[in-house]
This record gives structure tokens, C-alpha cells and sequence, in this order.
């Protein structure tokens, strides 16, 4: 079964249309001087993977990624070039020493954002987020993003985002024409490369907890999972919660006894946290796309998803649903993993295989064809 953009993980390396004339392509390299959140990891793989393609025979113009002084440059590049530019950090540096710096070519901005004044650029807009659910942002936050977008909704080349859910989101509150989104979507495969953390995995008993990924943002709703093992019979599993310091506090209190609140944890440790829980509890109710669910089914990990916005489109088949403002909804697919016998590795054949219908490199060779059609 394929997934809805029609992209397959494994694809022979494209050769490009001869027909077209490349011209050269600067990319926003802001993304190596930020935290490492989905959106980093979305625009890391791809410049990655944009690589592969090129050093493996598809023509393509001279690429440079920009980076601005406090990057790290990303380590594995043979054909894209990388080069620091300006002096100033943050949005200083992408509106005015990127913007200079690209000034008369192509630019590629993967992470939300790029210089407002650039007139030939792509940009990547995840989701609509800050229009959808307001309350999970900063006000001044929210109005800078929500500037930027129906910027670029009038004035970028091309938008791409990462599920046709968020397509249409961003048609409908962001004014996006159309014929000007792309989707081209996340995947999980970075994971084969990692080395599992076993360590963090001390005191915790393998299939006996269930993980969260844990958020401030109101939408990622962890106080659901907390509500809904607390409605489970004894002995429940545990709840472990990653990726932030006080899981408690924000999810007001209500969150089980014996809760195991990690905090910001590794890559390796995270994959650790997958192979072995019970399942993934991921009762958000507003993704673009949603990584942690494909996440864990690539690691062998059944998610548990609401089900809205993308992640149905996202998880399909492979993932048990519930109804993220019923946490009993969440409970009974949780003891059904539990109860039923066969469930559970059922559930882990078929969220590897949605897993493996997504990849990187399908998606770069997508984002290279939507450029090269600028050019026709």
C-alpha cells in the first residue's frame, strides 16, 4: 500500500530531464544553528538525501547550503557545497545576510521561514499550526509566523509541505494557492543509522510501559495518556515520558503514579524508549504530519494516534486509534495491545511496513522534480 503522495521508499537514482537548464540553488542553512525538533530533521535529510541523488549521477546546477556563523556544518556532504555567510545570528541573518548572500539565485528555505525579500525562493510550511491551535504559541511568535506565511502564500516560486492534510490547512487559513503547494513528506529510515541507548532503559521492563513524547504545547494533549492509564485495571503498564524537563506540570497534575518523566532524551536513547515499549500513546489533536508515530512503527514500536488531521493519512492501517477527548478511547487501545493475543505483532508487521513506504530519498527526488518544473 502506498501512502498518499504516491512516493516509495526504495526508487532508482534519477537522472533529471535533460531538458531542463539547472541553474544554481542556494539553501537556507539556518536549520544548523537551531535545536534538532522535527522540523531540523526534516531539513537535514533531505539536504542529505538531495546529496546522494546529486553525487549518484543527477544533474543538477551548482548547490551551496549557506550556514550562518554559529552553525555546524552538516558533516557527509561530497556534491552540495557549504559556506558561512554574514555575521549576525537567528532572523538578523536570515533576512538580511542570507537574503545578500542568495541575492540572483534560486533559494531553498526548508524550516518555516526565509528572507521575506528574496524574490525567487521555495519554502517549506510545515503545517498551519499557529492558525489551528493559536493557544500552543507565544502571541508574538504566532504573529511573526502568521506575517511569513501569507508572505509567501503571495510571493514564494513554490510551497511545499509534508501531508496533503496540511495542503489543504494551508490553502484554507494561509491563503496558499493551490497550484503552488507540493507535498513532500517526513520519514523515519534516519533511525537504521542510529545505535540503540539501551542504558537509558534501567529499571524498565521491556513491553511493560507505555512511552509519550512529552510537550508544552497544549495540543500534544499528554494529559490524555496520564487519564487514560490512570482508567486501566492493575497491574497497569507504567507511563515513561520523553523530550521534556516537568511532563507534570503540564499536563496539570494528572499523570499516574509511578510515571517515569525523562526529560530531553538522545537520539539513541529514543530508539531504545521504541523498541521495547508496549506501544507509542500519541493522542495529539493537530499534526502536519506527525514523526513519532512513523518513528515507532520503524522501530517495531505499535502507536496508539488520534484520530485527526494527519495522522490518519500518515499511520493508515498500521496504528490503533482513539479519540484524543476521550481518554477511554485511548485505554481500550491500549488494553487491547495487552489482551488481545497476536495484536501486538500484528501491529508491529504492519507499522514496519507503512514505515518502509516512506523515504528520504524519495522525497528529496520529489522536491527536485518540483523545482526543475519551475524551469520548464
Amino acid at each position: 500500500m502506498a501512502h498518499p503522495t504516491g512516493l516509495r521508499r526504495v526508487v532508482p537514482a534519477p537522472r533529471g530531464d535533460p531538458a531542463v537548464v539547472h541553474r544554481p540553488l542556494v539553501i537556507n542553512g539556518r536549520f544548523l544553528a537551531q535545536p534538532l525538533t522535527g522540523v531540523q530533521r526534516y531539513a537535514r535529510e533531505i539536504v542529505g538525501a538531495m546529496d546522494r541523488l546529486i553525487a549518484d549521477g543527477r544533474p543538477w546546477g551548482p548547490v551551496t547550503l549557506l550556514l550562518p556563523p554559529d552553525a555546524t556544518a552538516l558533516p557527509g556532504l561530497v556534491a552540495i557545497a557549504q559556506r558561512t555567510v554574514g555575521r549576525h545570528r537567528g532572523h538578523r541573518w536570515e533576512q538580511v545576510d542570507l537574503a545578500r548572500a542568495a541575492a540572483g539565485q534560486r533559494l531553498l528555505s526548508l524550516g518555516n521561514a526565509g528572507p521575506l525579500l528574496h524574490p525567487r525562493q521555495v519554502v517549506a510550511l510545515h503545517d498551519a499550526g499557529i492558525y489551528a491551535v493559536p493557544e500552543s504559541y507565544a502571541r508574538a511568535y504566532r504573529l511573526w509566523y502568521r506575517f511569513q506565511f501569507r508572505w509567501f502564500a503571495r510571493r514564494a516560486e513554490q510551497v511545499i509541505t509534508v501531508s496533503a492534510f496540511s495542503a489543504g490547512e494551508l490553502a484554507r487559513l494561509a491563503g496558499v494557492p493551490r497550484d503552488r503547494l507540493a507535498v513532500v513528506p517526513n520519514a523515519a529510515e534516519h533511525l537504521e543509522r542510529i545505535a540503540a541507548d539501551r542504558s537509558i532503559l534501567a529499571g524498565l521492563e521491556p513491553g511493560g510501559y507505555v512511552l509519550a513524547i512529552g510537550s508544552a504545547k497544549p495540543h500534544k494533549n499528554l494529559a490524555a495518556v496520564g487519564a487514560a492509564l490512570a482508567m486501566m485495571p492493575a497491574p497497569r503498564p507504567r507511563l515513561v515520558v520523553a523530550g521534556h524537563a516537568n511532563p507534570r506540570g503540564l499536563a496539570g497534575g494528572r499523570l499516574p503514579e509511578g510515571t517515569l518523566a525523562l526529560g530531553a532524551v538522545t537520539e539513541g536513547q529514543l530508539k531504545a524508549l521504541y523498541e521495547n515499549a508496549l506501544c507509542l500513546a500519541f493522542p495529539s489533536t493537530y499534526e502536519g504530519f506527525g514523526i513519532p508515530p512513523l518513528e515507532a512503527m520503524a522501530c517495531g514500536c505499535p502507536a496508539v494516534v488520534a484520530r485527526t488531521s494527519s495522522l490518519p493519512e500518515v499511520c493508515g492501517g498500521a496504528a490503533l486509534y482513539c479519540d484524543p477527548h476521550d481518554p477511554a478511547t485511548l485505554a481500550a487501545a491500549i488494553g487491547r495491545l495487552v489482551a488481545e493475543p497476536g495484536l501486538r505483532a500484528r501491529m508491529i508487521a504492519r507499522g514496519r511496513a507503512r514505515a518502509g513506504e516512506f523515504g528520504w530519498t524519495a522525497g528529496a527526488a520529489r522536491l527536485m522534480d518540483v523545482i526543475e518544473a519551475l524551469d520548464r
